[in-house]
């Protein structure tokens, strides 16, 4: 066996444990089973409202391109 295939075996075998773990811990999670309602993790607080997640609003955006339009003709006047 050279070493290439020895590190692929290891990673098989590696893989292998990770990936079964992750279906077992699922399917007692879905099972429902006692253990798996232990090892849930607590409810995380409710995400706050849309409005307070996302940016501006539609008046702001608006209000925000006219300030930079009426700069800009502001700033071609004085050019030109």
């Amino acid at each position: 066996m050279n070493v290439n295939q020895i590190i692929n075996m290891i990673l098989r075998i590696i893989m292998r444990k990770a990936i079964n773990g992750g279906i077992n811990a699922g399917m007692k999670r879905m099972s429902g089973g006692r253990n798996a309602q232990r090892q849930m993790p607590p409810p995380q607080q409710q995400p706050q409202p849309p409005q307070a997640q996302e940016g501006p609003t539609r008046q702001e955006v608006r209000a925000a391109r006219r300030a930079r339009r009426a700069a800009r003709e502001a700033e071609a006047q004085r050019k030109g």
